[in-house]
């Protein structure tokens, strides 16, 4: 008996998922008190913005392969 992958070919590409994901997290710690859980969402947004630029980078014409 063999396994099969489910695949899901994604319609938006990663940078803007991630930019999404970031703005949508940012609204919701507009709605959270200060404290702990406000920080943990405003750090997941960065991390969302963060891979979104190095997405962006790498996948950028300039970026040259090591020689």
């Amino acid at each position: 008996m063999s396994q099969h992958r489910r695949r899901f070919k994604q319609s938006d590409p990663l940078e803007e998922r991630l930019a999404e994901e970031a703005k949508r997290l940012r609204e919701e710690a507009k709605l959270l008190p200060p404290g702990t859980t406000r920080e943990q969402v405003l750090r997941k947004a960065r991390q969302c913005e963060t891979g979104s630029h190095i997405s962006e980078w790498l996948r950028s014409p300039g970026l040259q392969p090591p020689r």
